[in-house]
């Protein structure tokens, strides 16, 4: 089979996942599935989880006749609805989860998804090709307002208000159709400066596919969800791409990895909060691993370990 996605710091998931022979382990995000096969065949049993039926399918064949194949569940679904998920299959702990965030090289270069600003295509960028909302419809139908506030939040672009009051314009005339489309009205709208800071579409391109996908949105509580399912000593592994995922990672660690949050300026310590995992590590990408897959550039990889109870 052709390759689906190439995955982003493998071994060191391996690694960070410490996996046992017939531990349970939860892979959010299946894409092509490399990580996946990877628990498998150090002795895991994994459910696998992806709301994309092109990976879904794609995984299907992968595993037909894996040696591994009865160890494999996968369900097509959100990785928000772990809990749910888990509950279904009537699995009460796990030994270890993984989320790679982000979109796949897959959709990536399946031009006719729409998320690339570098061809031409129809402006989509759904991972989820059964829900309704997709880019075009956020580009032509959302408020002005609204459509600034998603480019300077989830992009973290300057010209975000330039940009949307430049869609909003070009719309009265025409539908906005194409990637290209879009594209041409970002360069008319950012100066000469950002045009030679990487491509000018790239951040609204990213705003606009996390809004289509509603990445963000209970990411927090998520976290929080597999931890409590975590055996004692389990691990949870997170691989993000923008600071916007990895803040969020970072902080949910960090708050759950605290014993007192109390107020600092009180004396003694009376919320009663303990810690529930401790931080393992950040890691990155290796150089070598940067000159064969040049888009795990950005990757950040979290790794967390469940505490017993105090």
């Amino acid at each position: 089979m052709e390759p689906y996605h190439i995955p982003v710091m493998f071994d060191e998931c391996m690694e960070a996942l410490q996996v046992k022979d017939d531990g349970i382990y939860f892979d959010g995000t299946l894409g092509g599935g490399s990580h996946t096969a990877g628990i498998l065949s150090r002795g895991g049993r994994v459910i696998a989880v992806d709301r994309d039926d092109d990976a879904i399918e794609y995984c299907r064949q992968r595993f037909a006749d894996s040696p591994f194949a009865d160890h494999l569940t996968v369900v097509k679904s959100n990785f928000k609805d772990f809990s749910h998920i888990i509950a279904k299959l009537g699995v009460k702990k796990i030994d270890g989860a993984l989320l790679d965030l982000g979109i796949s090289s897959h959709q990536i270069s399946s031009v006719e998804r729409g998320f690339t600003f570098q061809q031409d295509a129809p402006l989509d960028m759904r991972m989820d090709r059964e829900q309704k909302l997709s880019a075009k419809d956020i580009v032509n139908s959302w408020p002005q307002e609204k459509i600034a506030d998603v480019i300077f939040d989830y992009g973290e672009e300057k010209f975000a208000k330039r940009i949307a009051a430049n869609i909003c314009a070009f719309r009265q005339k025409k539908e906005i159709e194409t990637t290209f489309e879009l594209v041409d009205i970002i360069k008319h709208s950012v100066d000469s400066a950002a045009m030679k800071n990487g491509h000018p579409a790239k951040r609204t391109f990213q705003a606009l596919r996390i809004a289509v996908n509603d990445e963000l949105s209970g990411l927090g509580e998520l976290i929080e969800d597999i931890v409590n399912k975590l055996n004692v000593g389990g691990r949870i592994a997170i691989i993000s791409f923008h600071s916007l995922e990895d803040r969020i990672v970072k902080r949910k660690f960090a708050f759950m990895a605290t014993d007192c949050i109390c107020d600092k300026t009180l004396p003694v310590c009376v919320c009663g909060h303990k810690a529930d995992i401790k931080i393992i590590g950040k890691y990155r990408p290796s150089e070598k691993e940067l000159d064969k897959n040049p888009r795990s550039s950005s990757a950040t990889l979290r790794v967390a370990e469940k505490l017993a109870k105090k």
